[in-house]
């Protein structure tokens, strides 16, 4: 059977591949043998399950639902605005807990979606531009440089700013999401 897509394509693409395979083998045997067991893994994987057993704890309860769709909304936006950071050279992580996709799992998975969880439902009548700057405030002038300074986090072409604006729409869409009335029984 003819393929749609010429085999010169087919052949580029996978050379493309085997460069890509080989980066992630030889980064996955830097991850191993430097940072697994160091106290930057330990970091890590603290700050990837601490923040959900606080989130458990101190959750709203009945608004679990609406908190964790907004909270899986900023985890998703979170690791694709942060995967195409990476790939475009705009900052990188070390100490990963994991050698893969996400780029920082703590901050992607953890750390973002609780804090913004928790956030959404403290104070829920403060105005949410209110919230969203100091929100926004927090994770890009003292998260992120905390992360920097720990060596975890590094900056190539970027800066806090951009990130403060973008917290700031991630927030608020967050904010949306949670207040909506959509749901309705199934």
């Amino acid at each position: 059977m003819k393929r749609l897509i010429d085999d010169e394509k087919l052949k580029k693409g996978n050379e493309f591949y085997d460069r890509i395979h080989q980066v992630e083998v030889d980064h996955f045997h830097y991850w191993q043998e430097n940072i697994l067991w160091n106290w930057e893994f330990w970091l890590s994987a603290v700050l990837s399950v601490l923040p959900w057993v606080i989130w458990f704890i101190f959750r709203k309860r009945g608004s679990e639902a609406r908190l964790l769709l907004a909270g899986c909304f900023v985890l998703i936006i979170a690791c694709w605005l942060d995967f195409m950071g990476v790939i475009s050279g705009l900052w990188y992580y070390s100490g990963k807990v994991m050698p893969t996709i996400p780029s920082f799992f703590p901050w992607d998975f953890s750390l973002l979606p609780v804090i913004m969880m928790l956030w959404l439902q403290y104070k829920p009548n403060l105005h949410p531009l209110l919230k969203a700057f100091i929100f926004s405030a927090f994770s890009a002038f003292i998260g992120e440089p905390f992360f920097e300074w720990v060596g975890m986090y590094c900056t190539e072409k970027w800066s806090s700013f951009y990130s403060f604006i973008i917290y700031m729409v991630i927030y608020l869409l967050a904010h949306w999401i949670s207040r909506t009335k959509a749901f309705d029984s199934l």
